[in-house]
């Protein structure tokens, strides 16, 4: 039995959103977990795993700071970091982190950075090292909207996302990237006039990121990454 660490972030509070599946969704893997295993195959059935949660401050300057007192707390082998798209109608699997701070509005430390690199010398980008392929056919077989997103945007989600793998990068062995999520929508709503999705359901599909990250990170193949 191996055993795994998870760090999955979130962000601390956004400023008109009563429900942040970006703080409710971690919190609640932490306390669910994950479900068991799909069959005596499975490679979850090697895993024993812990889930570490925490909270960031939608600040440029302090939400990677915080996230890394955790990573270098927990030293975890995979590390998820979450966050919210306003305007999404599912999840949106983020493949690439650029280089780019270019701020529409500030952040809680009134922070307005443009057309600013988050690391001066560091390189134009980073991609995922989520299985994005997997993770998406788990979303299909569980009827969950989602899309492949080509960025985080310019704003803090993507400022964190840069850091968190420009860390990974030095590592031997460690699975990171991000997962945005959409507001969240209850009741009936036509879901193709709908922006967001019941928390349940992105609960549920968190669940489906970790699983498949946890079994990628026991059994590694090409065929579950999927970046273009």
């Amino acid at each position: 039995m191996q055993r795994l660490n998870v760090v999955i972030s979130g962000f601390d509070h956004y400023d008109g959103v009563d429900v942040n599946p970006a703080a409710e969704v971690p919190r609640a893997l932490a306390e669910q977990g994950i479900g068991a295993p799909a069959d005596s195959a499975d490679a979850l059935n090697d895993v024993s795993l812990s889930i570490t949660t925490v909270a960031l401050p939608v600040s440029f300057a302090n939400a990677w700071p915080t996230l890394k007192r955790t990573i270098e707390a927990v030293r975890p082998n995979i590390v998820i970091a979450t966050g919210l798209k306003h305007a999404a109608r599912g999840i949106a699997m983020e493949r690439c982190a650029t280089n780019l701070m270019d701020a529409a509005r500030p952040d809680v430390d009134n922070a307005l950075p443009r057309s600013t690199p988050i690391i001066p010398d560091g390189p134009a980008a980073y991609w995922t090292r989520l299985p994005l392929r997997a993770i998406i056919n788990d979303f299909a077989h569980d009827g969950i909207p989602a899309t492949l997103s080509s960025d985080a945007g310019t704003f803090v989600c993507n400022s964190l996302f840069y850091h968190l793998l420009n860390w990974a990068s030095d590592q031997s062995r460690v699975l990171a990237g991000f997962v945005s999520f959409p507001l969240v929508c209850e009741g009936d709503v036509d879901p193709m006039r709908r922006h967001g999705l019941p928390l349940d359901q992105q609960i549920h599909a968190g669940r489906d990121v970790v699983r498949e990250t946890v079994r990628y990170y026991m059994q590694p193949s090409s065929s579950d990454i999927l970046l273009a």
